[in-house]
C-alpha cells in the first residue's frame, strides 16, 4: 500500500459513513494525498461504536470485545503510531465468563495454560486436545488474517498462486465448523465455549467453515482486552488518525443521492446539497447505499439478492446504570443456562423471538471506575436475535423482565429496585440510526457460499468509482475485519485514481 501515490492533482473522494471501516479507509486514502470528506448522518463518529453518557455513566452502544489486538495495532503503525498513544489496553483475566444450568460458572483464565487445564478437568484428554484445536487455529489466523483476509474478493484468480491455493486446503474452508469442533470435544459445555463466537457473530456452526476457529485462537490464546475508558476510546483514535491525515469529517450530514453520469458518480448530495467528487467509498449499510442512493440500473445487486442472504443476528439491548455493585458478575457474562442449539435454530432457521434465550452481560466498571459513578454499575445487556423482526416497546419489556429474573437468580441479588438509568435498543433502532436491512447488528453471516469472493463485491459492478467497505462485504463483520475492510477499499480506490480518473 504505501507504495501506491494519487495523482497531483488531488482527487476528492467521498466516504459515506464514519464506522471503522469508513475512517480507516479516509485515513489510508488521506495519507496518500487524497482530499477525503466523510459524511457521517449522525452527531458523532464511530458508527455502531459510538458512546453516550448519562450523569456519570459512559455508555459503549455497541462493540465490547477487544479480540485480535493485531489488527488494529498494525492499523496505527501504518500511521507513525502505537496502541499505547491512545489507550490503555488492559488484558482481562478471567477473560471472560460462562453461566451454565445450574449456576455453574467457568472462569475463562487469562492464562493458556490455565485453559487447557480447565478442559482437562472436564473432559479427561481434552486438554491436550485444545493444544492441538488451538494451534490449528493459529494456523489459520497466520494464513487467514495475514493473507487472505487483506484480498479484495474481486475474483478468484486471486487465490491461484500456488502457496495460497494449498493454504485454502489446509485451513479447511469446506468443513463444517461444528462437525470440525465435534472431533475434539464431546461434553457439551466445552462445545458451546468453543462455537459462541459464531453464535454471536456468524451463523449456525454446522454452516460455518472451520477456518473461523482462528476466532477461538484469538479469544483463547492471545486473550480477551479492555481499552480503558471503552470502546469508544477506540472509535476516538480513528477519529483522530483521520483527522490528523487531513480528512474533513462531517457530522449530522445525511447523503440522500449519488449522481451518475458515464458509469461515475461526479456529484453527492448530502442534506440536499452537491459536493462535487471523484470517487466515493460507502462504508454505510451496502443494501441501503444502492436503494436509496442510486437509480436501479446502477446497482450491483438487486432486491431478491438481499432477501436470499444469510445475516448474522440483530440484538436487543438493554443500557443500564445501577446505583450500587453486584458481586457475582465478571467483566463479560456469558449466560448459557439454557439451550444453545435452540437459540441458534430462532436466530437462523426459524427466525422468531426466542423462547428461551441466551443472553450477554457486559460489566466494564468491574475494570474501569471512569465509567460509572463511584459504587454503581455500568451494564450492558445483550441478547442475540434474528433480523427483520417485530419489535415494539411491549416486546422489549417483556424480555427485560425474563433476562433480569435470570440475572438477578444468577447474582442473588435485586438488581431492578437499583436502577437509575434503562435504555433499550434493537431492530427499529438499528434500521434508524446506521440503515441497517432489516435492523442486522452484525452484517451478514461466516456460512461459505458468504465467505471471501461470494460475499458483495467491494468494487460496484455498475459505477466505476464507486467502492464499497463494511460488514457487508469483505472480509466481513467485527471490528478487525471493519478495519482491513477499510483498508482494502482505500488500496482499491488508489489503484484506480492511477488509472482512468
Amino acid at each position: 500500500m504505501n507504495n501506491i501515490d494519487v495523482k497531483r492533482q488531488r482527487s476528492k473522494v467521498a466516504v459515506i459513513g464514519s464506522g471503522f471501516a469508513g475512517m480507516a479507509a479516509a485515513s489510508v486514502l488521506a495519507s496518500k494525498g487524497a482530499d477525503v470528506t466523510v459524511f457521517e448522518k449522525n452527531s458523532m463518529t464511530g458508527g455502531r461504536a459510538r458512546t453516550f453518557e448519562h450523569e456519570g455513566f459512559t455508555f459503549d452502544m455497541g462493540p465490547s470485545w477487544y479480540w485480535m489486538p493485531d489488527v488494529y495495532e498494525k492499523f496505527y503503525n501504518l500511521f507513525g503510531k502505537t496502541t499505547s498513544d491512545f489507550y490503555e489496553l488492559k488484558k482481562l483475566d478471567p477473560g471472560f465468563a460462562v453461566i451454565f444450568p445450574g449456576d455453574e460458572v467457568w472462569d475463562i483464565p487469562a492464562d493458556f495454560d490455565q485453559v487447557c487445564d480447565l478442559f482437562e478437568a472436564v473432559e479427561p484428554g481434552a486438554g491436550s486436545k485444545l493444544r492441538k484445536f488451538i494451534a490449528d487455529g493459529e494456523h489459520k489466523y497466520e494464513v487467514g488474517m495475514n493473507k487472505m483476509v487483506y484480498k479484495p474478493g474481486h475474483s478468484i484468480t486471486e487465490f491461484f498462486s500456488l502457496s495460497l491455493f494449498r493454504d485454502a486446503l489446509n485451513i479447511d474452508l469446506f468443513t463444517s465448523f461444528s462437525k470440525f469442533v465435534r472431533q475434539y470435544f464431546k461434553d457439551p459445555r466445552l462445545l458451546a465455549l468453543i462455537e459462541f463466537p459464531v453464535l454471536f457473530l456468524g451463523a449456525m456452526p454446522k454452516d460455518t467453515p472451520a477456518l473461523y476457529s482462528l476466532m477461538n485462537f484469538s479469544g483463547l490464546k492471545q486473550g480477551t482486552f479492555y481499552p480503558m475508558g471503552g470502546f469508544g476510546q477506540v472509535a476516538k483514535a480513528f477519529e483522530k488518525i483521520a483527522s490528523e491525515t487531513g480528512v474533513e469529517i462531517k457530522t449530522s450530514e445525511t447523503v440522500g443521492f449519488l449522481e451518475v453520469s458515464g458509469s461515475a458518480i461526479h456529484t453527492l448530495y448530502s442534506n440536499g446539497q452537491p459536493h462535487s467528487v471523484d470517487a466515493v467509498i460507502g462504508s454505510a449499510d451496502y443494501e441501503h447505499i444502492e436503494r436509496s442512493m442510486l437509480h436501479d440500473q446502477y446497482r450491483s445487486y438487486p432486491a431478491s439478492y438481499w432477501e436470499s442472504r444469510t445475516f448474522a443476528p440483530s440484538c436487543l439491548l438493554f443500557y443500564l446504570g445501577i446505583n450500587k455493585k453486584i458481586n457475582r458478575l465478571r467483566h463479560h457474562n456469558l449466560f448459557f443456562d439454557e439451550s444453545f442449539e435452540l437459540h441458534a435454530e430462532e436466530i437462523y432457521k426459524d427466525k422468531k423471538w426466542p423462547t428461551k434465550p441466551l443472553f450477554y452481560v457486559c460489566c466494564p466498571s468491574r475494570t474501569d471506575d471512569s465509567i460509572a459513578p463511584a459504587g454503581c454499575e455500568n451494564l450492558f445487556v445483550l441478547m442475540p436475535i434474528a433480523i427483520g423482526l417485530v419489535d415494539t416497546e411491549e416486546i422489549r419489556n417483556e424480555y427485560f423482565e425474563k433476562l433480569m429474573n435470570r440475572l438477578e437468580h444468577f447474582a442473588q441479588e435485586d438488581i431492578r429496585s437499583h436502577i437509575l438509568f434503562k435504555r433499550s435498543y434493537a431492530k427499529e433502532d438499528f434500521i434508524d440510526d446506521y440503515n441497517a436491512y432489516k435492523g442486522n447488528a452484525y452484517g451478514l453471516a461466516n456460512t461459505l457460499m458468504q465467505t471471501a469472493i461470494f460475499k458483495p463485491k467491494m468494487k460496484s459492478k455498475k459505477i466505476k468509482n464507486l467502492f464499497y467497505a463494511g460488514q457487508l462485504t469483505v472480509p466481513g463483520p467485527g471490528v478487525p475485519p471493519s478495519i482491513i475492510s477499510g483498508r482494502i477499499a482505500a488500496t482499491e480506490l488508489l489503484k484506480s485514481l492511477n488509472g482512468s480518473l
